[in-house]
């Protein structure tokens, strides 16, 4: 099976080096990807750390199958090298699930194979029996990664559009999912306390990751699309915390320490998220948003006054302003518009106008969404601002520019007691003294399944378009 033999040069102290430089690479890639600017960097010293973790444990252990194993790896690269090229933008938060659930899959794998070849993986005891404190490492490590696998599929599933981004409420759902949560610590407990059987006879085991696996469609599936950017971080927190318990039973650590890491980053990332949208981590968990939106999360739709507009007037406007606060959202990702709005700020810059651009931290459909994408069109870094920074100045502001973001720029989630969203903290666009608003049609709503009150103010004008179309027509007025 390719089990590595952990045992052999545990106290080995330039293994123990290794793995605390390759622990550094990953605390420094953590600090340089806090920031676009410093992202590449981050990016350079994750991989020179994972290089360094995976190359000690070839090098220093007794590998079986060592050819299978390169040849896996070299199956692997080749297919996130061809992945990576090839995906789009829009895709990238379903990619991230996507790899959560590889993660969390692998744990559960590992977890099968100790419980199965305990011997392999140097966890038998005197007695013959997997040692206690093992089968604890192994069921939590298997656990955490089966849920992590399953949510994963759902959270991918809705962000991919393969299934309904509104809640799927079941009945009873607090009590089934407390009573399977609670089944499986006891099932933890009761497992780490038999001792008795050989390897792999215990049931208790397989029914504790068939319970894991249900509990993770059941946690997944009744939370709202407008709470995927906390489900993505969760999970990533989710993956690190299984592959940490896997680090204790292959005594590997660099995988504690990787673990620990990515699990750490992703719970302080979902509690930013949390606190980015008003609401407790439990309320997620136990729903969140989009509860009592109407059918398949889609809002009521009112018959109400607004205003529209076109290419050349949001063009001439622009050209009039001093300041151009730009706000992106979704609907930029999904037309693939971010090239063609910098050429727009570059218009308006030629013409004196001072542009930019105020990105919320849940925009889009995973944290750092819209800061991806606008750096991928050269968007200079000191232009962009997050929520905090920049809302105080939509109040000067001639114009904001909103192009594909609704949730996060919805005036009711600072009016309307009775929305979904209220409490959430949003971009005082219409505080602006013009909103250009650019989204596809009237009809539909934003990813909560709220209608945006803004639509309808006086200093709002709708410029209904594909985002790229309609932003390409700007800069065509622009000349």
């Amino acid at each position: 099976m390719g089990i590595v033999e952990t045992t052999v040069h545990a106290v080995n102290p330039w293994v123990a080096l290794a793995y605390l430089v390759a622990g550094i690479c990953f605390i420094f890639a953590l600090r340089g990807l806090s920031n676009p600017e410093s992202s590449r960097k981050g990016n350079r010293f994750g991989m020179a750390g994972m290089a360094i973790a995976v190359v000690t444990t070839l090098v220093t252990h007794e590998i079986a199958g060592i050819v299978e194993i390169l040849i896996a790896i070299a199956i692997g690269g080749t297919i996130g090298l061809v992945t990576a090229r090839r995906i789009a933008m829009t895709a990238m938060p379903q990619l991230v699930a996507a790899f959560h659930s590889l993660v969390g899959l692998a744990a559960v794998l590992v977890g099968v194979a100790a419980f199965l070849n305990p011997e392999a993986f140097g966890i038998l005891g005197g007695d013959g029996n997997i040692l206690a404190v093992s089968r604890i490492e192994m069921a939590l490590g298997a656990a955490i990664g089966a849920i992590t696998f399953s949510g994963s599929v759902i959270a991918f599933l809705k962000l991919n559009g393969s299934m309904s981004g509104a809640p799927i409420l079941l009945p009873a759902r607090h009590v089934i999912n407390l009573a399977v949560l609670g089944g499986i610590i006891v099932l933890t407990a009761l497992f780490a306390m038999s001792g008795a059987g050989g390897p792999g006879e215990s049931p208790l085991f397989w029914i504790l990751v068939a319970l894991a696996f249900a509990i993770g469609f059941l946690l997944i599936i009744p939370i709202g699309g407008a709470d995927m950017p906390v489900v993505v971080s969760m999970l990533n927190s989710y993956s690190g915390w299984a592959a940490a318990a896997m680090g204790f039973t292959l005594h590997n650590t660099a995988m504690i320490v990787t673990g620990a890491l990515v699990g750490s980053s992703g719970a302080i990332l979902s509690y930013i998220m949390c606190k980015a949208m008003n609401r407790s981590f439990i309320s997620v968990i136990a729903g969140g948003f989009g509860a009592v939106a109407g059918p398949e999360g889609g809002a009521v739709k009112i018959d109400r006054p607004w205003k529209a507009g076109s290419a050349e007037d949001a063009a001439f406007l622009m050209k009039q302003a001093e300041s151009v606060i730009i706000v992106p959202g979704y609907g930029m990702a999904v037309a693939q518009a971010q090239h063609a709005l910098r050429e727009m700020a570059d218009k308006l810059k030629e013409h004196g106008v001072s542009v930019k651009y105020a990105i919320h931290p849940v925009a889009g459909r995973m944290p750092g969404h819209m800061n991806v994408l606008l750096a991928e069109a050269n968007v200079p870094y000191d232009e962009v601002f997050e929520l905090e920074d920049i809302n105080s100045e939509f109040a000067q502001a001639d114009i904001a520019f909103v192009i594909g973001a609704n949730d996060v720029t919805n005036p009711a989630a600072k009016t309307d007691k009775t929305s979904p969203i209220y409490g959430m903290p949003v971009l005082d666009v219409d505080k602006a003294k013009t909103v250009l608003f650019l989204k596809r049609s009237m009809g539909g709503a934003g990813y909560a399944g709220v209608e945006n009150e803004l639509f309808f103010r006086d200093n709002t004008m709708m410029l209904l378009a594909d985002a790229k179309k309609m932003v390409d027509g700007i800069v065509k007025a622009l000349d």
